[in-house]
């Protein structure tokens, strides 16, 4: 089952006696848990009917014991143990799970692991439950994340500010969801959330960000791009190069995407690229500017600095400012 399957049902108070809750993006598993914690029973029922466990704090048997308990005057029992990638033998569930109650609710919390399909555990819960891998988001699909969430919330973004927020927040699906949370709690829903409402609410800027200096780079604009350099150097807390590095890195290599391209359709292009249509003509516009040598050679000085700014080949007293001035020129002038 899907993300959206599974919140589906829960909202339909369709459930299973199973929840396996697995994967690396620990940002889908705890909202499928919380709804679960939070909706299932009400208020009065959750003292007596939901018992909450920590893997660290007990093994397979412990948990099934708590599960094999009946519900107190109420529909369901709800067990739901979180960390449970620290329950040492995990795998043993599978020995007790045909005795479970069929009022007993089961949610396991199995973060940045996953269980061995082959196995008696996944099998039988596949069979039963729901077994839901949480797999990481790329990069790429952020964007597309930010629209479909404020969607759901009623909400509409345009997508240079759709941009800005995943340029600037990356791929940390908590920390973008908090921060959309106060875009929110500020705007009307009538509002179209625009890059003056980012900068304001979550202080983003929106001239001086990572997303308007690869335009400007792209554009071959070195007064915009500089104006950008010089505010991320007198700001580097904000704005460590090494973040810039990895999105301008992932630029580069969409327009090496691009020269290679025998389709140059505008939707081709943005399915291949991973961005929203509306940006492609940025990336047509700056292929003009890089050839695909020019990519290579950009690739190549983006590594060096890499390392350089991890301190390799680089004295300790080079600022971040000075690193970034150095880094446009190379990228510049090819």
């Amino acid at each position: 089952m899907t993300y959206e399957q599974i919140l589906a049902d829960i909202k339909k108070r369709v459930y299973y006696p199973i929840y396996f809750l697995m994967g690396e993006e620990p940002f889908f598993i705890d909202t499928i848990s919380n709804e679960l914690e939070n909706t299932i029973l009400d208020e009065a029922e959750r003292s007596f009917n939901q018992v909450v466990l920590y893997g660290s704090d007990v093994n397979a048997k412990e948990i099934m014991s708590q599960a094999r308990a009946f519900p107190m005057m109420g529909e369901y029992l709800v067990v739901i143990v979180k960390e449970a990638q620290n329950v040492k033998d995990i795998e043993n569930l599978a020995d007790y799970l045909d005795k479970l109650p069929p009022t007993t609710i089961l949610v396991i919390n199995y973060k940045y692991k996953k269980l061995d399909k082959r196995r008696a555990l996944a099998k039988y819960i596949d069979k039963k439950g729901v077994l839901f891998e949480s797999k990481k988001l790329y990069d790429s699909n952020i964007p597309e994340w930010i629209t479909k969430y404020l969607a759901s919330k009623k909400y509409n973004i345009t997508p240079k500010a759709t941009q800005m927020i995943a340029d600037f927040l990356g791929n940390d699906l908590h920390k973008v969801r908090n921060e959309l949370e106060k875009l929110m709690v500020a705007l009307p829903p009538s509002k179209r959330i625009d890059d003056a409402d980012v900068e304001y609410n979550i202080g983003i800027s929106k001239d001086f960000n990572v997303f308007e200096l690869q335009k400007a780079i792209g554009n071959k604009d070195f007064v915009k791009a500089n104006q950008i350099i010089n505010y991320f150097g007198d700001n580097p807390n904000d704005n460590p190069i090494f973040m810039t590095i990895v999105v301008l890195y992932g630029y580069y290599t969409k327009l090496l995407k691009l020269h290679f391209s025998k389709d140059k359709s505008k939707t081709t292009l943005a399915t291949m690229l991973g961005v929203n249509p509306y940006f492609v003509n940025d990336y047509l516009d700056a292929a003009r500017h890089y050839s695909w040598t020019d990519c290579m050679h950009c690739i190549e000085v983006l590594r060096d600095f890499d390392m350089r700014s991890k301190g390799y080949n680089s004295t300790s007293d080079v600022t971040q400012k000075e690193l970034y001035r150095e880094m446009l020129y190379k990228l510049m002038t090819n």
